[in-house]
């Protein structure tokens, strides 16, 4: 058994097109090009599941689950303005961040892979959510180095095309082929 280890290669993907299926064509998803988000330290995925249990003559009769919303909070090194303005909605203008307050951040899918402790990855799509934004947090300098490192936080739901939410897939399972290909578009993935 091998167990995750380490953490790179974050990339998110602008969701362009969501689509439901109609009955008469099936729903469609598109997404741009990933692009990096580099030195990421760590990703959080709690998806906020229920499961209730019914009670009928004197005992449990069925359970059920359901999907919440499925909180996602990412700690990179440093979040750039460039990465922060595409993930967020806000503007550039002549090198200067401007964030208003209706700002609309985009649909992302975001993925990144996890190496586990025989050399081999774990890769992962979450695939759409919003972020919002980050707290800014500002210390002294003092005689002992603090990294204070941007913390960015999102709510991840299902597509609408396919109820689909998560592809997670192990390098080291024979049937995965995708492993060179995985990160390089959200639906390269089988």
């Amino acid at each position: 058994m091998a167990v995750q280890i380490g953490l790179k290669g974050l990339v998110y993907a602008l969701l362009t097109e969501d689509l439901i299926a109609d009955g008469a064509t099936a729903g469609k998803t598109t997404y741009s090009a990933p692009v990096s988000i580099p030195g990421v330290i760590s990703a959080t995925i709690n998806p906020n599941a229920t499961i209730e249990t019914l009670f009928a003559d004197d005992g449990p009769m069925e359970t059920a689950t359901a999907l919440g919303k499925i909180d996602v909070e990412i700690v990179v090194g440093d979040m750039t303005n460039t990465i922060q303005s595409v993930l967020l909605g806000h503007t550039i203008t002549a090198g200067v961040l401007h964030r208003k307050a209706g700002d609309v951040p985009p649909w992302v899918a975001i993925g990144f892979k996890s190496v586990k402790s025989n050399g081999k990855y774990r890769f992962v799509w979450l695939l759409k959510g919003k972020f919002s934004i980050p707290e800014m947090k500002n210390d002294t300098k003092s005689d002992k180095i603090t990294w204070v490192n941007p913390t960015i936080k999102g709510a991840f739901a299902k597509r609408d095309s396919d109820d689909e939410w998560i592809k997670q897939a192990d390098e080291d399972d024979e049937e995965f082929v995708s492993a060179s290909t995985f990160l390089t578009a959200v639906e390269a993935t089988v």
